[in-house]
């Protein structure tokens, strides 16, 4: 990054890593110059620290703020504190307000130009006509021509509106480092062969066409395809699923996956920028740019309120000075007046205290909002599409049904499979040595393994053959008697291992990614909310069909492919609809983030909940519902605490622009100060009120206790596949 980009440039830099380390280059950009534009900071500003700036302005106003009040307490004469050392009140009071106003208010004084030279009437430009306007007066009224003074009104509304900027600035900064993260999946280093040895290159350095050498262990540094050897490889950082998956000469392997056993040689085919793990990046970095941030419902109603309260006090000064013939001093005080108490800091409260209450109330329920336009945003789905794999399912294979042959029992084919399973970290094993745990497995001899195929041992002194049925085949077992299930089991997507004992054929045990237990209740809850549901998938058309049957899903987008889900999202999005996103894996973070709102579940890949606007922590799609539950209830919270705002300023004007004179009822200063400050408490006040609110899925007695829906579940776990 050059020095003109680090001082001028456009859009943040995310935290580079040295260029060996990528499959690709360039620079990762998020643009943040909308919320720089308006917070009243420079262009490139980073988000962290303009959440730091606002918290130290308020912190200095507050501490500025609070002699102010103690010496002036706004008609609280019972802790009123006498000015110390004989000194004139308000020599005292201009001093502390200019360190509670002039440096903590200049970043709204900044954006209240830009708004101003646009044509735009925003938040800011009404605290610095309320803040600014009162302190000039107040200081003329010092120096000048004496009179009433507005200091520590001013400072006060300045602390209400700066804490209100900081929580919402708290709720929206963040910048994401999804695609960071993606690319720190690739290894730094590859082994090649050059000539008839091997070298050790950086991964950049790798060209199509090398042929690179990976031992157990090790990660794949880019794309290609096997030459030589076998091995198990773990692809669920780049596609979600759980399983390892068996590579042969002639398949095709995936940069960034690890080789979890065996070890093979393959040719590089796709380098740099043209890795799968390249193009992901690249399709998270395009859907994160086209997605433009929710406009917060405060900004919409401060326009009308500093058209209205300028309106207000310009007409106020004209009535009385000029139609009713009152004092210069009087009507300039009336018009401050309404300025005072037309200080947006309910406003300014209003979203981000129901945002800050709603998103701690979510966090304590494991679900976590990053960002504040996906509350917002989250009340509007439509459509929440489901990646099946370790989202409406483990994302973990479980032996879901055993079938032993005539004569055998359940217990003696489970006791067989865990004696050759016995110590193996294969996921297969791990899920057969998990359904055996009641068994007593007895100890297994001549170990032999045979790649793609399975194992054999002696046991009790009879050999015994776990695997799949090419295994069988070859050592001519006999599968007519169970070829009919194992044919059914495999049409659901099951992996089906079977087991054969002296050559018999012993029984068959089938394994399958296991449904969530709260699945089924989730889908039915959306439902029920006017949210249809939609399933997304590898498996093919039919398999698919039924499984989301089974869970009374009524739609499904089958044989996609990791690259296609994002497609599949913007589908939908030209269709009208309002999309959510569920998912895991790495090769679902494009589609995350091309969704209006994109929920990770928290056993996921990290790049998966970074690309997220909300992440599920307790992995329980139930929390999809709690989420949208949750935002409706906030974004009520909202709407009231704004109605309110705008509410009480349509009755506080026209008491501050004097209407009740005639009647000897005239608003102070500090009486519209304390007013303010009123509002605001009622608008913190209802925003708690959250906390009390009771909601589907939030609290204790929110979401139904896993297996709350145990035979929905068990009928889907019947069919579904990993």
């Amino acid at each position: 990054m050059t020095d003109h980009e680090q001082m001028h440039g456009p859009h943040l830099i995310l935290p580079s890593v040295p260029k060996d380390h990528h499959p690709s280059s360039g620079a990762t950009t998020v643009n943040v110059d909308s919320m720089a534009h308006e917070m009243g900071h420079g262009a490139g500003a980073d988000l962290s620290s303009m959440v730091r700036d606002m918290r130290n302005r308020f912190v200095v106003a507050l501490g500025f703020s609070v002699p102010i009040f103690a010496l002036s307490p706004m008609g609280f004469d019972a802790i009123r504190v006498p000015v110390p050392f004989g000194l004139r009140l308000d020599l005292v009071l201009f001093l502390l307000a200019s360190g509670a106003i002039l440096y903590p208010v200049w970043p709204f004084v900044v954006a209240a130009w830009r708004a101003a030279r646009n044509g735009i009437a925003n938040m800011a430009v009404l605290v610095v006509l309320s803040v600014g306007t009162g302190y000039l007066f107040s200081v003329g009224s010092t120096f000048l021509w004496g009179g009433q003074q507005f200091y520590e009104a001013s400072s006060l509304l300045l602390v209400f509106v700066l804490l209100g900027h900081w929580l919402e600035m708290r709720a929206r900064a963040g910048a994401s480092e999804a695609i960071s993260a993606l690319m720190n999946l690739a290894p730094a280093q590859a082994t090649v062969l050059r000539g008839d040895r091997e070298v050790e290159v950086t991964t950049a350095e790798v060209q199509a066409g090398d042929v690179v050498v990976i031992r157990p262990g090790n990660k794949l540094p880019v794309d290609g395809t096997i030459l030589e050897g076998s091995a198990l490889i773990d692809e669920s950082m780049l596609t979600g699923e759980s399983m390892p998956v068996a590579r042969t000469p002639g398949d095709t392997v995936i940069g960034a996956s690890i080789n979890k056993s065996g070890a093979f040689r393959y040719r590089a085919t796709k380098v740099g920028a043209d890795t799968a793990l390249a193009q992901i990046v690249k399709l998270v970095r395009e859907a994160q740019n086209s997605k433009a941030p929710a406009q917060l419902l405060a900004d919409r109603a401060a326009q009308w309120l500093v058209l209205a309260a300028v309106a207000t006090a310009l007409l106020t000064f004209a009535v009385w000075y000029g139609w009713l013939g009152q004092s210069l001093l009087f009507a300039v005080g009336l018009s401050i007046t309404v300025l005072v108490i037309a200080c947006p800091d309910a406003l300014g409260l209003a979203t981000p205290m129901a945002i800050m209450v709603g998103t701690g109330l979510g966090a304590m329920n494991g679900i976590l909002f990053k960002n504040a336009s996906a509350l917002e945003d989250a009340t509007k789905l439509t459509v929440v599409v489901f990646d099946k794999t370790g989202t409406l399912t483990m994302g973990k294979p479980e032996v879901v049904d055993l079938a032993p042959a005539s004569g055998e029992s359940e217990d003696r084919l489970l006791a067989y499979a865990a004696s050759i399973d016995a110590g193996s970290d294969h996921p297969l094993a791990q899920a057969i040595l998990r359904r055996a745990e009641a068994v007593d497995a007895p100890k297994a001899a001549d170990f032999l393994n045979i790649d793609g195929k399975g194992a054999s041992a002696v046991v009790e002194g009879r050999t015994v053959l776990l695997g799949n049925k090419l295994l069988m085949t070859e050592n001519g077992i006999d599968l007519t008697e169970l070829g009919p299930r194992s044919e059914a089991l495999q049409g659901a997507g099951r992996t089906v291992v079977h087991l054969a004992v002296d050559g018999r054929l012993l029984g068959l045990i089938a394994i399958a990614d296991a449904v969530r237990p709260s699945s089924v209740a989730a889908v039915r809850a959306l439902k029920a909310r006017g949210v249809k549901v939609v399933m997304l998938t590898g498996d093919n058309q039919g398999t698919a069909e039924r499984i989301a049957k089974t869970m009374g899903i009524d739609r499904v987008f089958a044989n996609v492919l990791p690259g296609d889900k994002a497609g599949k999202i913007r589908e939908l999005q030209a269709q009208g609809e309002r999309v959510g996103m569920v998912g895991d894996g790495v090769n679902d973070a494009p589609a995350l983030t091309q969704a209006d709102v994109g929920f990770a579940i928290g056993a996921g890949t990290d790049v998966a909940m970074e690309s997220a606007d909300i992440v599920l922590m307790k992995s329980d799609p139930f929390d999809v519902v709690g989420a949208i539950e949750l935002s409706r209830a906030t974004l009520r919270k909202m709407h009231q605490n704004l109605w309110w705002a705008v509410g009480y300023n349509v009755l506080a004007f026209p008491l501050a622009a004097g209407v009740l004179y005639p009647f000897k009822i005239l608003l102070s200063p500090e009486i519209a100060a304390l007013a303010m400050s009123g509002s605001s408490a009622v608008v913190a006040i209802n925003a708690l009120m959250l906390k009390r609110t009771r909601l589907t899925g939030i609290g204790p007695k929110g979401a139904p206790a896993a297996g709350s829906d145990a035979a929905g579940a068990a009928r889907a776990s019947a069919i579904i596949g990993s």
